[in-house]
């Protein structure tokens, strides 16, 4: 009986011990959606981006990325943008996520994502964004040891004005088509 009533406290200490000390670890684990780039983009404002429809899919020099459309933006490609000449509308999102590629396990002759790399995001508001064509552009960097996400700079590769407007430039080539390179791809 005694023993018994022993091995149920052990029990219960290790369960309390885990639950501690598992919740200490989720704890501790960085809430992406309180990033924040100067200018106001926030990580935030792309929640569920995760599960977002597919557009294409690139390889950009060594990394690979899957490029994510929000419902509006799906939407308008589905009108004909960008090849129809008009803007697109306010509240588009995009969501281009990168990884470091790596040969499959199980099928080596099959190149897939590995470690994630970054998340760029850009957003249209006309009104909050005038002076970049009506986007917003955003990227977060991920360092894979900790888990964690921080606003890309002009050190990292590459470089990040570390802005709203950080995308700006690079887009100004694809203006015609109202700043976005991405066409979505057939089904």
């Amino acid at each position: 009986m005694v023993l018994k009533s022993t091995r149920v406290q052990m029990i219960a200490v290790v369960a309390a011990l885990v639950s501690v000390f598992g919740a200490s670890a989720m704890s501790a684990q960085q809430d992406k959606y309180t990033l924040k780039v100067p200018g106001g983009l926030a990580f935030s404002e792309f929640r569920g981006y995760e599960g977002w429809h597919l557009v294409s899919i690139s390889q950009d020099g060594p990394l690979v990325a899957a490029i994510l459309a929000n419902p509006v933006m799906i939407a308008a490609y589905e009108k004909g943008f960008p090849g129809n000449g008009k803007p697109w509308p306010d509240g588009s999102k995009m969501a281009k996520i990168h990884w470091n590629p790596k040969k499959m396990e199980t099928f080596p002759a099959a190149t897939v994502p590995g470690t994630l790399h970054d998340v760029d995001f850009m957003v249209k508001d006309s009104k909050r964004f005038k002076d970049s064509g009506g986007w917003g552009w955003a990227a977060f960097e991920h360092d894979a040891a900790s888990g964690s996400f921080k606003p890309a700079t002009t050190a990292d590769n590459p470089p990040q004005g570390n802005d709203a407007k950080c995308g700006f430039a690079c887009h100004t080539i694809v203006k015609t088509r109202d700043y976005v390179f991405t066409d979505y791809g057939n089904r």
